[in-house]
């Protein structure tokens, strides 16, 4: 039949719209883009209807005008809106990858030079590249929880659908959730591996901003987890075996999303998938958050890749809630536990699927092989499994998660670390015990005797377990234990206690040591080895105190004994008692007033005597800096008409302070005083200070000439002539009644700057 012209053509007994729906391509090999421009009329009778399909603007959606029937993935991949980008993404570096700019900034630079010149600079390239490979994997190799999070959120990370084109061989997409809805933040589809036919569910992230805006950055809606749902349910009336790929913050937690149910929506996916008869398989490829992930992740086995992490809350929100800054989020990933390495210590996760350094993002294409050959590997185990099996396997999973056991002893020691409400009975305990050992040593120190029989010893060696197992502990829980270890087998497979360590060896024995003295201080039980460290100086000091106490009472008590055997020794008593004797028989009772002859003797056999406790003082290891006056004169009290004059004077200077200090001029400066005192307190800054030592200084200089205005300064200096009169004329030396006065004023001169205090 020849084509139909621009101008109208008649069809008999066959109306327009049976036309149209005769062929979706063409009406009897004539294409629609004919028919739009023709027009078409039937005649019954007198009755003419004429129909022309309106001109509409040409799109290339679902179909391209002139679709590539090569395309990889099959005609079908023209039904997805993932185009490959149009542009290429930007390079982005990370915070922690800064210090390998400067390595590749010198690669380009000597490339540069190389090209400009047309010198050989080969091996300087292969240098600086080999230097920036060895740097990578340094850097790679010993990421932290909040830099591998990082990585999870690299914004060229490749997506779900990235991997989704790279693995199958061919994938169909499949959209909405029945209800009216087809949230983009979910993508679900049937693809192929390997012959092998699968459902795949997975959050979807954009590649760039416009993307991002359309996905919502991957997170879901209440529609996208029907539409997952109904996809799993497709899945288990057709027996395909379901993969969900996890990768999103989080649920869209906005009013709108609360009022349609996100809440049911991620419960009912929960349920449904433990129910579910074919095996699923869970890859977490960048973070999973919270409900949001595992919404789609209750799965036989979770895989996930190197720096991939999986959370209930980001570091972000737990450092915030925690405390009370996001920017406490790298201690927040680290005590969340969120990496897989960690999760697969915990049981959480089943596996690790590796990265090439760099992350996936360096190089896209081997990641998703890596993806394909796990997947691989783990259908090949669950599709043997019975229906049964499946599901009990699926449930065994998650009911070995931490390993609770009931009606099981709990070790004592653990206990106490694992119950807080344990910890300050111990410490009350040990605080009171260290209290009472401490008034002990006070007590023992203010006598002669020797001090008593102490618990020292026994409370320190109990506070000392007590540090040394909360320290191993805190070496446990910052991951260290097994570095500890192994240094420690170092150190024993060096040799002789006697050869000095290797300079290597002390330099990382150090480095672990500022490792753990930088992490401690983030142990949950810090605040209380912290206290008992203190109290275990405390006590220490305290034994050493006791220990001089101790060691100061035995040797007074060893010096008097020598001073004793001195002054009993045959020769000195007959001296003495000679010369007390003469000295009686003087009748003199002042040393002044002694014969120059007698004064002589007594001033030698002085000399004598000291020369001899000179000698046992010598002979036990002490020395004689300074001879102090006979305390009995010192103490002295005063005469009662001279007490009554100091006291009363002393009121006399109060009452003058009194008045003085209640001048308002000098109030007002007290009170300044005090204010600048309270700020110096609660501040570092030099300058409060120094304004609280000048309002010191000021304030001391105003009492100063206020009393020296008045006529106290007088007084005080006839007082103080006063005292200085009794104090010569009191000399005298003093007498007894009875028949020895003389003699023991003799005692006395001679031992009087013998006495130890």
């Amino acid at each position: 039949m020849a084509s139909i012209a621009h101008s109208s053509v008649a069809f008999s007994g066959t109306s327009a719209s049976d036309l149209l729906r005769s062929s979706s391509n063409s009406v009897n090999g004539v294409p629609l883009r004919t028919l739009g421009r023709a027009c078409f009329s039937t005649r019954r009778g007198n009755i003419s209807v004429t129909a022309k399909i309106k001109k509409v603007k040409k799109h290339d959606y679902p179909w391209p005008e002139n679709p590539d029937p090569n395309v990889k993935g099959g005609i079908l991949f023209h039904l997805s809106s993932f185009k490959p980008l149009e542009e290429k993404q930007k390079p982005v570096t990370l915070d922690f990858e800064k210090p390998l700019l400067e390595l590749e900034k010198k690669i380009v630079d000597v490339r540069k030079m190389a090209d400009e010149t047309g010198l050989d600079f080969t091996d300087q390239i292969v240098s600086l590249e080999n230097k920036y490979q060895q740097a990578l994997k340094e850097l790679y190799l010993n990421l932290t929880p909040i830099q591998r999070v990082n990585i999870a959120r690299h914004p060229n990370r490749p997506t779900f659908l990235d991997h989704v084109f790279s693995i199958t061989d061919k994938f169909v997409e499949l959209h909405g959730d029945r209800a009216g809805y087809d949230d983009p933040a979910i993508v679900t589809g049937i693809g192929t591996i390997d012959g092998n036919r699968y459902m795949f569910i997975g959050h979807q992230k954009g590649r760039n901003t416009k993307e991002n805006i359309q996905r919502n950055f991957g997170m879901p809606t209440p529609h996208g987890y029907r539409k997952a749902l109904r996809m799993m349910r497709y899945a288990d009336h057709h027996k395909f075996p379901i993969i969900t790929f996890i990768d999103t913050p989080g649920a869209y937690a906005d009013l709108k999303s609360e009022e349609l149910g996100q809440g049911e929506a991620i419960a009912q996916n929960l349920r449904t998938m433990f129910g579910l008869k074919v095996p699923i398989l869970s890859i977490v490829i960048g973070e999973g958050g919270s409900g949001g992930a595992l919404a789609i992740g209750c799965a036989n086995k979770m895989l996930m890749l190197e720096n991939a992490v999986f959370y209930v809350a980001s570091p972000e929100a737990c450092a915030a809630i925690l405390w009370k800054t996001a920017k406490a989020a790298p201690k927040a990933a680290e005590k969340l536990r969120i990496t897989a390495p960690e999760l697969v210590n915990l049981q959480v996760a089943d596996g690790i699927i590796p990265e090439p350094l760099g992350g996936a993002h360096a190089d896209p294409s081997w990641t998703s092989q890596q993806i394909k050959i796990a997947i691989n590997e783990a259908m090949d185990e669950l599709t043997q499994m019975e229906t049964e099996e499946l599901l009990q396997h699926r449930m065994l999973k998650y009911r070995k998660i931490g390993g609770v056991q009931e009606g099981i002893p709990i070790d004592p020691e653990r206990k106490w670390a694992v119950k807080k409400k344990d910890v300050p009975e111990r410490r009350l305990d040990l605080e009171v015990d260290v209290e009472n050992v401490k008034q002990q040593i006070l007590n023992a120190s203010g006598s002669s005797s020797e001090p008593p029989t102490l618990n020292l010893n026994e409370t320190i060696e109990k506070l000392k377990k007590d540090v040394d197992d909360e320290i191993s502990m805190a070496v446990i829980a910052l991951g260290l234990q097994d570095r500890f270890l192994a240094l420690w087998e170092e150190i024993l497979n060096t040799g002789s206690d006697d050869q000095p360590l290797d300079p290597a060896l002390e330099e990382k024995i150090q480095k672990l040591e500022d490792e753990f003295s930088e992490k401690l201080p983030t142990f949950a039980n810090y605040e209380t080895l912290k206290d008992n460290m203190d109290m275990l100086k405390e006590l220490y000091k305290a034994q050493n105190l006791a220990e001089k106490n101790r060691m100061a009472a035995l040797l007074k008590e060893e010096i008097n004994t020598k001073f004793k055997e001195v002054l009993e020794r045959p020769d000195i008593k007959e001296k003495y008692e000679s010369l007390a004797a003469e000295v009686q028989n003087s009748g003199v009772t002042k040393f002044e007033n002694l014969e120059p002859q007698l004064k002589e003797k007594i001033l030698k056999l002085r000399e004598e005597v000291e020369f001899e406790f000179a000698f046992v003082l010598d002979c036990l290891g002490l020395e004689i800096e300074e001879i102090l006056p006979n305390p009995r004169y010192l103490t002295e009290e005063p005469a009662p008409e001279l007490k009554a004059k100091l006291e009363e004077f002393e009121k006399e200077i109060n009452h003058g302070i009194e008045n003085v200090v209640h001048s308002s001029d000098l109030k007002d400066k007290i009170e300044l005083l005090k204010s600048e005192f309270a700020k110096a307190v609660d501040s570092t800054d030099p300058e409060s200070v120094d304004r609280v030592l000048a309002l010191e200084k000021e304030i001391k200089q105003s009492l100063e000439a206020s009393l020296a205005s008045s006529n106290l300064k007088d007084k005080y200096e006839k007082l103080t002539e006063e005292i200085s009169e009794r104090t010569e004329s009191s000399g005298d030396l003093e007498t007894e009644n009875s028949e020895n006065a003389a003699t023991d004023e003799a005692r006395e001169e001679i031992g009087a700057n013998h006495t130890l205090s």
